[in-house]
């Protein structure tokens, strides 16, 4: 029997139906969405085999919601009267929208914020949180390093989970009693739709350089992905934030015009001065950059302040910027930015483990691309520091053509390299270095220590007086994947065991 799917949602509000989207996970009597593979929008739908359909019914499922076609495939070959199927043309939003009714987050009463872009969502996210929560509020994140709220903690498996999970978090955040949601969504998040039936208040683009290329293949199909939130999950008047000096931030504030750009200037390029107009534009400049900190001047809608702050690298002041300007637009003053000032960071984001006996700082980062490499590397740079030792490697299984421009960016950047493992997964570590190499080949000194242990090892006894030591790829992770297994790792732990021997 075909039902509607307007009466599919009426009945899972009515009886609390369960959904699944995993034929082994089904309930009695509950709903199954036959849903698409994992693959990049441009290359198509595909669907797995229509036996999980089969599946589903006999583990219990009374409903089976699917396209048209995949309906008339499965009833040429099944019998069709063990249960009832519903239609629809766009399964993956279809999940979002019975999801609402499940979870009961339609007109979801909290406001949801997104960050979005390659680098600095986790820094940008935790800002956010940083000022909801010195503001008086109860903020909830959802990101690369955990899904947290007050009395729940859990370490993240995905930056943006599943499209029921998130449903079932929002649910749970509106429970616990919190004023807002902060979320870090990914762009395979955005392509396979797991953020259908959730409506942004507001949004940041931080930027958009090379990654996932994998996934994407090019960075046009990249791009489009990231800006399909933006402008097909629209809600009427979302605050958008877009950093105005990335070329893609411009294209996309291009195509939503009443977005607000916000700008980071060289010191001295300009006077950060600004005409009040319509459309307010947000513009930062360095005064300080220096290894105790940074010291930001603003101007926005003809007024102008500084924000002094512990962060380092003008990639944090140009996080901190798309903060302040989303911020701004929903409602925040500067009396209350200031009190951003106290932010003290993320872990494994520039995370910095000091030996005062030899006066060097490491900084342990989840850099994991040429971009956010280069970011590092220039922050330790310009902060002041004698040298810049950088650990690194890249993981296994993941886009092999950004391997030799790490490498590359790796050499241009720093005084000593050090290559070693990232996560290898199921490939050969040496190989994974053989293909780094070629972008080395313009560096001063490099060290080719394949395990990671001997090699932040090895960077603690070559550091001297006044040097910096990036150890970069793994961040926050305090695992290593080897094979398929994860084994536990943790830069700082390694690190901080070698300062006190």
């Amino acid at each position: 029997m075909i039902i509607a799917f307007a009466d599919l949602v009426e009945l899972i509000k009515k009886n609390s139906l369960s959904l699944a989207a995993d034929s082994r996970k089904v309930s009695i009597n509950g709903v199954f969405v036959f849903m698409p593979l994992s693959l990049s929008s441009h290359k198509g739908l595909r669907y797995p085999d229509l036996v999980f359909i089969e599946d589903a019914i006999k583990n219990g499922a009374k409903y089976i919601v699917l396209t048209k076609e995949n309906y008339e495939a499965y009833s040429k070959e099944h019998q069709v009267n063990d249960a009832d199927f519903v239609l629809t043309e766009n399964v993956r939003q279809a999940l979002g929208e019975l999801a609402q009714a499940a979870f009961g987050t339609e007109n979801y009463p909290i406001p949801v914020l997104a960050v979005v872009g390659t680098n600095g969502k986790t820094t940008s996210s935790y800002l956010l949180k940083h000022l909801y929560k010195e503001c008086g509020k109860r903020p909830a994140v959802l990101g690369t390093v955990s899904y947290h709220w007050p009395g729940y903690f859990e370490d993240a498996p995905l930056t943006t989970p599943d499209c029921l999970t998130l449903h079932k978090a929002l649910a749970d955040i509106k429970k616990a009693g919190c004023d807002v949601v902060i979320m870090e969504v990914s762009s395979h998040a955005i392509d396979q739709n797991r953020t259908a039936g959730i409506e942004f208040d507001g949004a940041i683009f931080t930027n958009l350089t090379q990654d996932h290329l994998d996934y994407h293949e090019t960075m046009e199909n990249y791009f489009q992905a990231k800006a399909k939130l933006f402008l097909e999950m629209p809600k009427k008047n979302k605050a958008i934030s877009v950093f105005g000096n990335d070329e893609y931030g411009k294209r996309l504030a291009a195509l939503c015009p009443h977005s607000q750009p916000f700008f980071l200037h060289k010191r001295g390029s300009a006077d950060c001065s600004c005409m009040i107009t319509e459309s307010p534009i947000l513009h930062g400049q360095l005064k300080a950059n220096t290894p105790e900190g940074l010291v930001l001047e603003h101007c926005y809608n003809g007024k102008k302040w500084e924000l002094k702050t512990p962060l380092v690298g003008e990639h944090n002041a140009c996080n901190i910027l798309g903060v302040e300007c989303l911020a701004l637009q929903l409602g925040f003053t500067i009396e209350d930015l200031q009190k951003l000032s106290t932010f003290q960071g993320v872990p494994g984001r520039l995370e910095r483990i000091y030996d005062a006996k030899k006066n060097v700082s490491y900084f342990v980062d989840y850099a994991h691309t040429p971009d956010a490499l280069i970011h590092a590397q220039d922050a330790l740079r310009q902060a002041g520091f004698k040298r810049i030792v950088t650990v690194f490697g890249c993981g296994g299984d993941r886009d092999r053509t950004k391997r030799p421009l790490m490498g590359k960016a790796v050499a241009e950047a720093s005084d000593i390299v050090i290559l070693t493992s990232d996560n290898p997964r199921t490939e050969n570590p040496e190989q994974i270095l053989d293909d780094i190499m070629p972008g080395l080949a313009g560096a001063k000194e490099v060290h080719r220590i394949a395990n990671r242990k001997e090699a932040l090892q090895y960077a603690v006894k070559i550091s001297q007086n006044g040097d910096a030591v990036l150890v970069a790829g793994k961040g926050h992770e305090t695992y290593q994947i080897l094979g398929t297994v994860k084994h536990h790792f943790s830069d700082q732990e390694i690190l901080r065991e070698e300062l006190c021997k």
